[in-house]
Parts: structure tokens; sequence; C-alpha cells
């Protein structure tokens, strides 16, 4: 805000007044954005006090005078402002009235005007469209226009607008035939192309259309009409002439003549076209692919384009490289228990840099090319052929210079790898990106990654490979397996030599497969120190003869069997993802048989086998049985468990797409099963015969007066808890039996042997106390022995019924000691039957063994003893 003040006490004496005049103000100084009431009401105090008075002393006395007079005279003034403000506001409220006033007035002209406009649309399209009447009528707009005649109207000027694009038609197609014919006449008479040459010259993407045009239909004629430079002999006349045209005016080679002009036509295009493409002129190069599709379909500007591409110039540079892999990873690659690493390094890095040229390319290619999908076809067949092909024989090559499964690990890695980059590539959609692939773009992604590996998974090529790598990776684990088995001293003669005959066959074969291969010249170093490391030999062990194995090297092992379903399991997955869908029944049911050799024929059935040999060798032993092959069921069962569930949830599962295979499949997993139960069982069922061969021996040995001691023998018998036969057979049980078996089986199997057994041994205890005399001291001897039968076998797992059984046999112990009331009591709960033979398994002595007991007392002549006896 500007303020003019005049205060008093100025510089010049002749410009003071009597009294100070008071600030003066406009509406301008109000109009100002930076204008503060309370800083105006200062400034008109400041300018009421004298400056004299401001500066006099501080307890003069105050005057009110001076800011009376200043505000008084601001009042009046700010009044005077506020009388032209108003006047200011009614004139601008006048001028808008009149404002909107002439507003409305020009909106109802326009409207007015504007419905005119329309009528007149309206009445001009009606006589378009309507032939008029024949005596006339009036228009909209009543101007006494009319039109005569049934064709006027709009249909006469459509039927002019034909005939007149027909005539131009006419006139154009005469002028280019006049012009063909001109060229022709140049070419044949003179041959030169002085007219088409000048349109060339002109420049220009139409006229360069039209000169391929020209040029293409000139090929035509001179096929025609000049026989003899294409080498035909098709039209000639019997007069020597050429549709009439005197062979003599054919003086030039017209063919030559064209063919020249269209390749110097094509190759300026080219020129052009790769011109446009380093200066990114996308329109230019679209005219030209165009132009050029005329001559050869665009063969030549396509095969220019992917050929000339720098990513092909700068690969065909590195394409010598070698494969720079470390021998770590190889080495990892070659080892079945590690990991595979995953795609070889260089040709990952050539995927990925494909995955970005392709989507790179893909974006020039649709604004640079007309018939795009061609283009991008054959630029990436070009990629996959020649780029991806190369390296990928370079990798595979070298993972088969390492191993068989490094091999194999190596195409499927890159089999993953490039599969990712196709799916990719669609989902990206190249040129309908951000739109998924079309049809024809996926379908050659397709085609070209099959065509790929089509080398290495032809037939069955695929997966006798993996068979095979499979095969030397188990016969190298099995080897020492199968060498100590091949060593073992064998039955020459007899039912198990006839069932083990199979299996010999089958260890020879493992055995001798393994050492061929070691042996063999094309062996690599990584691949036989793989299987010399797999196996647990030395490098200079490889004579068969040399090697030493122990009894360790015969027994099954767990660990060792999950490692081959390890191994198989990685050979499945790489199946399932390289093979097809139809070839993945046929391949897994290889695999099985596979497994089922391997693991259940070489590996299993020989250790039970073995285990078999070994129980029927111990059946007539004459010193006590060697049980030690017990714990080797163990392990057979836990390995053909983990077999049958493999089989059952993977190799099985894979195979239901069909069901032909996967019924063999079925069928014959379940013959191998079965097998390996069988000799399980056997195994068992000889322990069991062996066991209880052994316990009839021992108490053969019982001595007659075991229970029928003198009274000079007391002393002794008192010392001792048992007697030595008893001993001797309980201790056999729990320490070797019951111990091995234990170790054998579990759970309901081995309960099942240990009912069984205790049956057994029950049905011996209880003919064998029928043939001893027993006195009152023996008695108690009976009682010791038979409690310590019972309890040896209660610590068993035992059935409910069984245990009863073994219980009873504490009744029979009780028969010796007790007196003739306690026996008649006894004789009320026996139970009905006239023979021995099942007393054994009774929950009650029957009559017979009852007195069968009783008779063999010291006492059984008495008169109370008779007399329970005669009572029964």
């Amino acid at each position: 805000m500007t303020l003019t003040l005049e205060r008093g006490g100025s510089a010049s004496a002749s410009s003071r007044a009597l009294f100070p005049k008071g600030p003066s103000f406009t509406l301008e100084d109000f109009s100002n954005k930076d204008f503060i009431v309370r800083d105006f009401v200062d400034s008109l105090a400041e300018t009421a006090v004298p400056a004299s008075r401001r500066s006099g002393p501080a307890f003069s006395a105050f005057d009110p005078k001076p800011l009376i007079r200043s505000f008084e005279n601001a009042l009046r003034q700010l009044g005077t402002l506020s009388n032209e403000l108003q006047e200011k506001e009614s004139e601008l409220l006048s001028q808008v009235r009149r404002a909107e006033i002439q507003h409305d007035q020009t909106l109802e002209t326009l409207g007015r005007k504007l419905d005119q406009s329309m009528a007149q649309f309206e009445a001009l399209d009606l006589t378009l469209n309507n032939p008029t009447p024949a005596n006339g009528s009036s228009n909209a707009n009543g101007n006494g226009a009319s039109r005569s005649g049934p064709d006027g109207g709009g249909n006469v000027a459509v039927q002019i607008g034909e005939k007149l694009e027909e005539l131009d038609r006419k006139r154009r197609k005469a002028q280019d035939a006049t012009f063909l014919i001109q060229c022709w006449t140049e070419v044949s008479e003179s041959g030169q192309l002085t007219s088409l040459e000048e349109i060339q010259r002109q420049g220009g993407p139409e006229n360069k259309v039209r000169c391929a045009v020209i040029a293409r239909q000139l090929m035509r004629i001179s096929q025609r009409l000049d026989p003899l430079s294409w080498s035909q002999s098709n039209g000639f006349r019997g007069n020597g002439a050429t549709n009439g045209v005197a062979a003599a005016a054919r003086r030039h080679n017209t063919r030559e003549v064209l063919e020249k002009f269209s390749e110097l036509l094509e190759q300026d295009l080219l020129k052009q076209f790769n011109n446009s493409y380093r200066r990114q002129n996308f329109d230019d190069m679209m005219e030209c692919a165009r132009v050029l599709y005329d001559f050869n379909s665009g063969a030549s500007v396509i095969a220019a384009f992917v050929n000339q591409h720098q990513f092909f110039i700068d690969r065909d540079q590195l394409i010598t490289d070698e494969v720079t892999t470390d021998g770590e990873t190889w080495e990892q690659l070659a080892d079945p228990d590690s990991d595979p690493p995953g795609v070889e390094p260089s040709l990952q890095s050539l995927v990925d840099e494909v995955k970005i040229v392709m989507q790179e390319e893909s974006f020039i290619i649709k604004r640079a090319f007309p018939y795009y999908e061609t283009v991008l076809s054959k630029f990436i067949q070009r990629v996959f052929q020649q780029s991806i092909q190369q390296r990928l024989e370079m990798v595979l090559d070298k993972a088969l210079t390492i191993s068989s499964l490094a091999f194999l690990r190596s195409l499927h890695a890159s089999r993953s790898y490039i599969s990712a980059l196709v799916e990719d590539l669609k989902t990206h959609g190249l040129t309908e990106h951000p739109e998924p692939c079309s049809a024809q773009i996926s379908q050659t992604l397709d085609q070209q990654l099959e065509e790929l590996f089509v080398p290495y998974l032809v037939g069955n090529s695929y997966i006798d490979r993996e068979k095979k790598s499979l095969e030397e990776m188990y016969n190298s684990l099995l080897f020492k397996f199968t060498l100590f088995h091949s060593r073992r001293k064998k039955a020459p003669t007899g039912f198990m030599a006839a069932i083990a005959q199979q299996g010999t066959q089958l260890l020879a074969t493992a055995k001798d497969a393994y050492t061929e291969r070691l042996e063999s010249s094309d062996l690599t170093p990584t691949q036989k120190a793989m299987m010399l490391r797999v196996a647990g030999l030395q490098d200079n062990s490889s004579n068969k003869n040399d090697i030493e194995v122990t009894e360790q090297d015969g027994i099954l092992n767990v660990a060792s069997a999950k490692r081959m379903i390890i191994w198989l399991a990685e050979s499945v997955r790489r199946a399932l993802e390289m093979g097809s869908a139809s070839d993945t029944p046929k391949d897994v049911n290889a695999l099985l048989n596979l497994l089922l050799t391997s693991m259940g024929q070489v590996y299993v059935e020989t250790a039970l086998d073995a285990a078999l040999e070994k129980a029927t060798s111990q059946e007539n032993v004459k010193t006590e049985p060697d049980l030690s092959y017990l714990p080797r069921v163990r392990p057979a069962v836990t390995i053909t468990n983990l077999m049958s569930r493999f089989i059952t949830t993977v190799l099985i599962r894979l195979a239901e797409s069909n069901t032909t295979v996967r019924r063999h499949m079925e069928a014959q997993a379940k013959v191998a099963i079965e097998a390996t139960e069988r000799k399980t069982n056997a195994v068992m069922k000889n322990t069991m015969d062996v066991a209880v061969n052994w316990v009839t021996k021992t108490l053969a040995q019982q001595k007659k007066v075991d229970f029928r001691p003198k009274d000079n023998d007391l002393e002794g018998l008192v010392d001792s808890l048992q007697t030595p036969t008893c001993q001797a057979i309980c201790t056999f049980l729990s320490a070797k039996v019951a111990a091995q078996t234990g170790r054998a089986v579990d759970g309901q199997n081995l309960e099942m042997f240990s009912s069984e057994l205790a049956v057994a041994v029950h049905r011996l205890l209880f003919e064998h106390f029928k043939k001893f005399p027993v006195n009152a001291t023996g008695g108690l001897m009976v009682t010791k022995d038979i409690a310590k039968y019972v309890s040896t076998m209660k610590d068993w797992p035992l059935s409910k019924d069984v245990e009863h059984t073994v219980e009873m046999l504490t009744e029979v112990g009780y028969l010796f000691i007790i007196g003739p009331e306690a026996l008649r009591e006894r004789s009320r709960n026996l139970a009905a039957g006239a023979t021995s033979g099942t007393a054994s398994i009774a929950r009650k002595l029957l009559k017979a063994d009852f007195k069968a007991f009783v008779q063999r007392r010291d006492d059984s002549s008495s008169v109370g003893i008779q007399s329970v006896l005669a009572g029964l």
C-alpha cells in the first residue's frame, strides 16, 4: 500500500501548514494483496502525532486531539470511497444485465438458424434418396424447386458415381496396358527398359511397387511371346513366327534383360531396407518388405534381415568356444549321490540372451514387415537350429565324455531350461505382446523344441540309456555283494540248489557285467572312478580274483536299497519330463523290470537264499544250531516293503493311462513280492524246524533219574533250580531263538512265529513228562522245570490262546506233587476226550493225559491215587 502522508515539521518552511493534513488514499491502496488493517490503523496513529512531540520527553501529557482529527479525516475519505464503490457496482450490474439479454437473443437467433439448417438437410436427404413425382413438388423451403423422372435423386447420383469409377478404372487399365506394351516394345526391340527405369529413378514406394508389378507382368509376356529366351518351343507356328510376330524382330534376350532389371531392383530395395533398418525407419522398411514380397514371397528380404542380424554375427564368433565348465561340476554331474547342478553355464547364457533378443526383435519385426509372423517363424528357426542346437550338441558331447549319467542329467537340464524359454516366449506374446503368442508362432516354438531333442529321444534310445546307466550303478553298488555270494559254498545237490539256480545265474550275470564294463575301452576315466567308488574298490583292484570280501559285504543294507530307489526315482522323473505321455507307461514298465531284477532277485532273494541254505544246513547239526543268519531277514522285509511301496505309489500310477501295461506291471510286482514272501516264510519255517529239532534232541538227553533222585542227592537238588536239560533248552530258546527272531521280524509276524514255536515246544514238553517216573522229591524238580519253561515262553509275544495253553503246563507240574484229595478235585475239571493228541492245544487237560501223568508218580499204586483214577 502506498500512502501519501503530509506531516508537520517538514524540512521546507514554505510548505509547512498551520494544521497538518491527514493521510490521503484511494481504492487502489485497499486492492493491494499485502493490505493489513492493523498496519493501516497504526499508520494513521503515527501520522496524527507531530514528530516534535513524538521525540519529546516521555512524561509529557497525552493529547488525543490529533488522533481524533486524523481518524475523522480518514472516516470522511472512507465514506467517499464507499460511495464511489457503490456507484461502480451499480454500473457493472447494469452492464451484466444488458450482456445477458444480448446473449439470450444471440442464442435464440442461432437456434433458429440451426433448425433451418437441419430442415434443409432433411429435405436434401429425402430428395437424394426418394425419387420425386413426375409432376414435380416443392421442396421443404418452399422455393418451388422440383425434380422429374423416375431415376432422379440419390439413385441417379450413385449410378453416375459408379460409372465414373468404372470409367476411371478402364482409363487406368488402358494406361497401364499402354505403358506395358511400350515397355515390352522397348525390351524386345532395343533390349532396354528406359520407361521403367525412369519410373524407378523417380523413387518413392509407390513407384517401386509399380516397377515390381510391371516387371513381373513383363516376365509372363516374355515367357509367352519370346520362348527362345526361355529355351522353349511353345507358341511357334508353322511359318516360323511366334504369335504373329516375326522371329527376326526378337533380336534381344528379353529374359536376361528382365531378370537383370528385377535383380537390380531387388538389390536396390534390399539396400534401402538395410539402410532404413539402421535408421530405425520402420515405415520405409514396411514398404520395401511389401514390394519385395512380389518378387519371391519376401524370401530375399527375410534372409537379409535374419542372416545379417548382429546376434548371429556375434554368436558365430563364439560358437567355436569350448565348454568351460569346471571339473568339479562335471564330477558332480557324474556322481549319482549328488544333486544335479543344473544347466551348463554357457548354454544358460545363450538361452537367456535368446530370450531378450526374441522379445526385442519381435517388436521390430511387427513394425517392419506386413507378413511379420512368417519373418518371426524364420527367425525362431534360425535361432534354434543354428545357435541353440550347436551349443547344445557341444554340451552333450562334452557330457558324454564324462559319463552316461552326466549325459542324461545334462540332457534333462537343457531340455527343462529350453522348455522354460519356450513357455516364457509364449506368455510374453512376442509380436502379440502383451497378449499370448498366436497359434502359428506357438506351433513353431513347439516344433523347434521337439526337433532339437528328436535325435536323443527317437524310439527307445532314451529309455535304453536310462536303463544302461542304472544297470551300471546297480552293478557297481552290488558288486561286492554278488562277489561274496558267488564265492559262497553252496550245497551241490538237493531241492534248495534247484530253487536257487536262477538266482545264481543272475548273480553271475550281474558280476560279469560289472567287470566287463570296468574293463571296457570306451569307459571314460570319470565314469570308471565313479563305478569303483560306488563299489568300494580301489583302482588297482580290477581283477575280481584279487578282491577281498567279508561277511559284512554279503549282508543286506537298507541304506543301499534307498540309494537304488533314489537313483531310480531320478530316472523316472527324467523319463517323465523328457518323453511323451503316451510313452510313459512303457518307460516305467522297463524301469520296473530293472528294479525287480536288481533289487528283488539279485539283492533280496539272493540274501534270502543264503539264509535259507544256512537254515537248512542247521536242521540236523550235532552241536547247538547257529541262528546268526536270522537277522538278515529284517532288512529283506524292509527293503521289500520299500520296493513295493515305490512300485505302487509311483510306477504303477504313472502307467494308469495304459490299462494293459498297468495290469502287466501289477502282475509282475505281485509275483516278485510273493516270491520274496515265500522265501522269507521258508527261512522262518526252517528256523522253527531247527529250534524244534534241537529241543527234541536236548529233551532226549534227559536222564531217567532226574525226577527220581536218591536221598543222598537231595543236597545237590536243593542247590540247583532246574535240571541241566531244562537249563540248556531255556537258554537256547531265550538267548538264541527269541533274541535272533526279534532281530529278524517284528509285530504280528513275530507274534505268529513265537506262538507257533511255543505250541510246538509245549507239545514236546507235554509228551516229555509222560515218559519219566517221578517220586516225591522229583515232583519238585518237575515243577521247577515246568515253571522255567513257562516263564521262558511267556516272555515271547504270544497270542492269548497260546498263552493260556502254555500256562496249562503249570497244572501238569502240580499233578506230580499234590495229594489224592487235590487230585480228585482237579479231576472234576478235566475235558472229555479219548486221545491225548489234542491235549497240547486244549485249555483243559484230557482225562487220558491226566491219567498218563498221574500213573508216572511212584505212589500211583496207593489206595488214594487208585481211587482217583478209578473215578475217571
